[in-house]
């Protein structure tokens, strides 16, 4: 089993525009950071979450040639805007690409992009658009994606849903402020863990830096990999802040988990 991490950055990614901070000007590769996607290979099968905007360049850079489905964590720009450059994907299957995500992530989806999900759309002779279909997925009910066995996670992110993802030993949680004791006791085993940390200061819906490690450390996961940075803190810094078993995750990174 695999995972990569395609992106690492919040929102606005790193470097930031018009910023002359230390770290947009950083040399180290480490410290670019795009906006948050990641794929989770099981054996031959591909499963990516989230389409940042970021995308086709993000997935050129890791050699994913193809993959058979999407998992949506929520409908924020920067984890749904890279949604056309599936459509290279689509161009070469005799099948829709399916998509997973929370009721109203599948909702925003099909109205903010209905020039794919509108069957009245058609495109013009020599053109194509993406072939994608939809699927609403439950908070804490398992289902089979691709062969494969995902559990969906409901937490609440600001005014939106937000959905993490286990999948075996791998649980995948970004966009968070809280997790439940239930939920944790849903990730209980979990060897590797992906956690979204903002910055080291408060803030109203995403967990800091400290509540990331806090928490982490309350799953207990062998490794945990901090994403949704931002240009606040360098790797370089970071990692040197954190406690062991828990370490800033990076564009490009890939770890490897053993069956």
């Amino acid at each position: 089993m695999r995972l990569t991490l395609l992106g690492t950055g919040t929102s606005m990614g790193v470097p930031q525009i018009g910023c002359v901070c230390a770290v947009c000007q950083s040399v180290d590769p480490r410290d670019r950071r795009t906006r948050t996607s990641a794929v989770i290979e099981v054996g031959p099968t591909r499963l990516l979450v989230d389409t940042a905007p970021e995308l086709r360049l993000q997935l050129l850079g890791a050699a994913i040639t193809s993959i058979d489905a999407v998992l949506y964590t929520h409908q924020h720009a920067d984890h749904v805007h890279g949604i056309d450059d599936l459509r290279s994907f689509t161009l070469a299957r005799h099948t829709p690409l399916p998509l997973y995500g929370p009721a109203e992530t599948v909702a925003h989806l099909r109205h903010a992009f209905n020039y794919i999900f509108d069957g009245a759309v058609v495109p013009v002779p020599g053109t194509s658009k993406p072939s994608l279909q939809l699927h609403t997925l439950l908070p804490g009910v398992p289902a089979t994606i691709a062969g494969v066995e995902v559990l969906p996670l409901g937490f609440d992110h600001g005014k939106a849903t937000v959905f993490g993802y286990r999948v075996g030993p791998v649980a995948y949680i970004t966009d968070v402020k809280r997790i439940s004791p239930d939920i944790r006791r849903r990730l209980a085993g979990v060897r590797v863990l992906v956690l979204n940390a903002l910055w080291w200061r408060e803030h109203p819906t995403h967990l800091s830096i400290g509540e990331a490690i806090e928490t982490a450390q309350g799953i207990g996961a062998e490794r945990t990999y901090l994403t949704h940075l931002t240009h606040e803190t360098s790797h370089h810094e970071l990692l040197a802040a954190l406690p062991a078993g828990i370490e800033p995750g990076y564009d490009g990174l890939t770890v490897e988990i053993p069956e």
